[in-house]
């Protein structure tokens, strides 16, 4: 059974993240289909457009803690959705948590209804948002990304557009995509292709810098016996030690 539901309408395939069960939490299985359903529509001339959405009140939880993905494959997915010749959109309707805003800042363009809520919260397990800064540092401002990245706070879909996640945060998320749609559709491929491929320049240097370095400091922390106490605090949904 697939965990990325797909469908297609007038040149946008949509790509449904549907794994309520652990808040679409980004699980090997998870990330091996999203990579594959973005290969079919990389492929495919029908496709002009890729909406990223979610079932439940959760875009993605981030990494699910007990059955991980290889962290080379989540980069891999990351750089695909950057990579991908078409525009990929993320339409958010519920709550998004560390690596699931990597998913978020790698999209070309992305929408977030008043339900939406985001947060770093990393810091709060004791590893760091490291693999995922390659699509977000580019694109967010410093002095925001130091206060959510270092604190883990939550912040709303007013404030994620104020600092660069998001293109446009409204009461309506279809009312506000549905511009963004149709300029698609009357843009021509090749267009577009190109186009994105001027607008992610910067962002695909900065994954053939740091993702070694990166993918490294990930897997250091994740494996540290202060990332397993916070994780398990997590998991057992009480406070890590370390809480003043």
């Amino acid at each position: 059974m697939t965990l990325v539901g797909v469908t297609h309408a007038r040149g946008v395939t949509t790509l449904t993240l549907d794994s309520p069960e652990n808040r679409n939490a980004l699980s090997a299985p998870l990330v091996q289909d999203l990579a594959g359903a973005l290969t079919r529509c990389g492929k495919d001339p029908v496709v002009r457009a890729v909406v990223l959405t979610h079932t439940g009140n959760t875009f993605s939880a981030g990494a699910d803690l007990t059955q991980p993905p290889d962290p080379a494959a989540f980069v891999a997915l990351l750089r695909q959705v950057v990579e991908l010749p078409k525009p990929v959109l993320a339409r958010i309707t519920g709550h998004v948590r560390a690596g699931g805003l990597g998913l978020v800042g790698a999209c070309d363009l992305a929408a977030a209804g008043p339900g939406a809520t985001f947060a770093f919260t990393e810091v709060r397990i004791g590893v760091a948002p490291a693999v995922i800064s390659m699509p977000l540092l580019p694109r967010l401002d410093p002095r925001a990304a130091a206060r959510y990245y270092l604190t883990g706070e939550r912040f709303d879909a007013p404030e994620a557009a104020r600092i660069g996640l998001l293109t446009a945060a409204s009461d309506d998320v279809d009312e506000t995509l549905a511009p963004l749609l149709d300029g698609l559709r009357r843009s021509s491929p090749q267009a577009l292709a190109e186009t994105k491929r001027l607008l992610t320049a910067i962002v695909l240097e900065t994954f053939d810098r740091d993702t070694a370095a990166l993918t490294a400091l990930s897997a250091r922390l994740f494996a540290s016996a202060e990332a397993r106490e916070g994780m398990t605090a997590f998991l057992e949904r009480r406070d890590p030690p370390w809480v003043l």
